[in-house]
């Protein structure tokens, strides 16, 4: 008897999946787990890109067409922007696998939990109106992706090259950008750390000093997943990135400009 093979076997998550899931949760999840992924296949998106774009200008005269097949291909990035070339775009295609994705679990999720995903044809509606919120939201960061991955040297170039140079080098801004990007991930990584530490922190005491709720991290940890749900982990998440982002973006920029005086200072010793 012939055996299914797992894609076939595979489905859509059903209504019991979706009901001991959180929505909040499974936007979470889908989106990392997809992020995850693209730090992998993102080396093959790069040169997918390459090929895509390779020809669109020979209409305009002699154009090179350095790219030819997976293996050369990758070979041809590698040689000509190194190593780090073949994960070009990665931070725009993270992003755009966190937005699409997350809104994509998220809003199916919601679905099931609203018991849509029950009704005749309920599961295609839904994939597909997750899907096209999903596509809509990440839209940006692919056209980011595209262009990022698309620049390379002159002779290796296909399609237009376009430069993304969108703050001065040296201004303020560009610390403040990168300020206002990093503490959004610092925000979701450190806030379950954040409310167990203020669990244990704030737990009474018996007589010899042991914490009268939690044994430890660990325990602390698995008590709020089964009593209050794995959401449980980010409550104070709003506040904590109203804390933290003013905090993340001012000590770059701080530090960014007292670099720039520290420079300028020595500098200025040295003539």
């Amino acid at each position: 008897m012939a055996h299914a093979s797992p894609l076939s076997q595979a489905r859509l998550p059903g209504p019991e999946a979706v009901e001991t899931v959180p929505p909040a949760v499974d936007l979470v999840l889908g989106a990392t787990a997809c992020c995850l992924a693209c730090v992998v296949t993102n080396p093959l998106e790069v040169v997918k890109t390459r090929l895509q774009l390779q020809g669109e200008l020979q209409a305009r005269g002699t154009y090179p067409q350095p790219y030819r097949g997976l293996l050369a291909s990758v070979v041809a990035v590698a040689r000509a922007d190194g190593l780090r070339g073949l994960q070009k775009g990665l931070a725009a295609g993270l992003l755009y696998q966190g937005l699409m994705n997350g809104v994509r679990f998220y809003c199916y999720s919601l679905a099931g939990q609203a018991g849509l995903t029950q009704q005749p044809g309920g599961t295609v509606v839904a994939g597909a109106v997750a899907g096209a919120l999903g596509a809509f939201v990440g839209s940006p960061a692919y056209l980011v992706k595209t262009q990022l991955q698309a620049q390379t040297v002159a002779a290796m170039a296909v399609g237009h090259q376009h430069q993304h140079q969108w703050l001065p080098e040296d201004s303020w801004l560009v610390a403040l950008a990168g300020g206002m990007i990093s503490s959004v991930a610092v925000a979701a990584v450190m806030t379950p750390f954040d409310v167990v530490s203020t669990r244990l922190y704030n737990q009474p005491v018996d007589g010899a000093g042991r914490g009268q709720l939690y044994e430890g991290l660990r325990d602390c940890l698995l008590k709020i997943c089964r009593q209050e749900g794995p959401w449980a982990l980010y409550k104070g998440l709003g506040p904590a990135y109203l804390r933290l982002g003013p905090h993340t973006i001012l000590s770059m920029l701080f530090w960014d400009e007292l670099r720039k005086l520290a420079r300028r200072g020595a500098h200025r010793q040295g003539t």
